[in-house]
């Protein structure tokens, strides 16, 4: 008799009971409807944006915040800020979300890919020099998940070739590495306030620094190019530099507020919650969860576990294969699950065609290395992501009001999954998921 969902059983989790993201209460409500009552719905010098730039730069320790309408404008106004021109090389690590490699390409500089650390899933600091040329001049890293990246050693090699550092700390708010903050270990970061994220505003983003030309620049690249007019003075409309329209509005500036004001609890929520998952699921054979070194603290945006069925005795089926059986028998058994992603940056098609916004640019630009320009892109050049794509997928609900009952019905879905793995196997003989571009392995 069949023992799991995929093939009839009776689900794990009934329907119903996952609660959405993010948790609105009647401050929230209140807060929004006070900026419609005030009539004022934007302006880069009104209250709310003002009173948010104050607060969170507060929050993390930073002298300045500049508030913006997504976390790709705070990436791009941090990468303009750094001084990033057409040519100039910035290392990022292979696994992102592709804006942060976007804001590079948007001035017309060349992101250099490096692999990632198979434990933290950030980008690998020992892969870095030897990706420096003279055309390199800023340093990427992300924070991924929540978990900051590795910024000592990442610090030290900027200072030794006089580099820049922009923090893509877009899922990081409140995350901290040897006792600082995200958004102050780097020269300039950017933080996103969408909707899915920690704290949000709908859509945002932040940028924030303690350079006070850093952030100049910043503050022209978002308003048009022109300077910061304070309010009540005349603008006289005089561009100085490239810039574009990236002020944020006042509605979802007021919910940000609101929401940063019991932000500590939220974050004490998530943490309670993978904290138990990481506590349950370490014993489970084949599971790894995610791992949180000494000195860090986890913002604990996403949930990512891997699973490796060679500790099981599983070494006929590729782990790609197994993994996907794992994570579609899950969510037959009612679990909420994602993947973030499926391939390195580095093998999306955009770097593939090698097609950004025409005429080649940014590879075939003439103030680029010459190398760009026959340069082909490779996935498996980055093997330590690849194969954490393959064995990886995040639990989704790890957030209030979702609570540890139903964390614990998670548990109970993966040991029966993982109990019963010859149905899984001959489930994972005929299942269909998605490949890389060009992926010519046997799975």
């Amino acid at each position: 008799m069949a023992k799991l969902a995929i093939n009839g059983a009776e689900k794990t989790i009934p329907a119903g009971l996952h609660k959405a993201w993010p948790p609105i209460n009647q401050d929230d409500k209140d807060a929004v409807m006070r900026v419609l009552d005030r009539g004022i719905l934007w302006g880069p010098m009104e209250k709310e944006v003002l009173g948010l730039q104050k607060e969170f730069a507060e929050y993390i320790g930073a002298k300045h915040a500049l508030v913006v309408n997504s976390g790709t404008a705070a990436l791009h106004a941090a990468v303009v800020a750094a001084g990033i021109g057409p040519g100039d090389e910035v290392i990022t690590p292979a696994y992102s979300f592709w804006a942060t490699s976007q804001a590079i390409m948007a001035h017309n500089g060349i992101p250099v890919f490096v692999d990632i650390d198979p434990d933290s899933m950030n980008m690998d600091p020992s892969k870095i020099e030897e990706k420096i040329t003279d055309r390199t001049k800023a340093l990427l890293p992300v924070h991924v998940h929540g978990l900051c990246a590795d910024m000592d050693p990442i610090m030290k090699i900027a200072s030794k070739y006089n580099l820049k550092v922009i923090e893509d700390a877009a899922q990081a708010a409140g995350a901290k590495y040897k006792g600082k903050n995200a958004g102050v270990l780097g020269d300039i970061a950017g933080f996103s306030l969408n909707g899915s994220k920690n704290l949000p505003a709908g859509e945002g983003g932040i940028v924030t620094t303690n350079d006070d030309k850093l952030m100049d620049r910043a503050r022209k690249m978002a308003m048009f190019g022109e300077k910061a007019i304070p309010k009540g003075h005349i603008r006289l409309y005089d561009a100085e530099i490239m810039g574009f329209n990236y002020r944020n509005n006042e509605m979802g500036d007021a919910l940000c507020r609101s929401m940063l004001k019991r932000y500590d609890q939220l974050q004490a929520g998530r943490a309670e919650l993978c904290e138990y998952l990481n506590a349950e699921l370490i014993k489970i054979k084949g599971v790894r969860p995610p791992q949180v070194p000494d000195g860090y603290v986890h913002a604990w945006h996403l949930y990512k576990l891997r699973v490796y069925p060679e500790q099981l005795g599983i070494t006929d089926i590729h782990v790609k294969r197994f993994r996907w059986a794992i994570h579609k028998a899950l969510q037959q058994e009612g679990c909420d699950l994602f993947e973030w992603h499926n391939m390195p940056v580095p093998s999306q098609k955009v770097f593939l065609n090698k097609d950004a916004y025409g005429k080649g640019c940014p590879w075939e630009c003439h103030l680029a290395d010459p190398k760009w320009k026959d340069y082909q892109y490779d996935p498996f050049n980055y093997p330590a992501c690849v194969d954490m794509f393959d064995r990886s997928f995040c639990i989704n609900p790890i957030y209030p009001p979702n609570d540890l009952k139903l964390m614990g019905l998670y548990v109970e879905a993966f040991n029966k999954v993982f109990d019963n793995l010859d149905e899984v196997i001959e489930f994972s003989k005929d299942i269909d998921f998605p490949t890389m571009p060009g992926e010519n392995r046997e799975i």
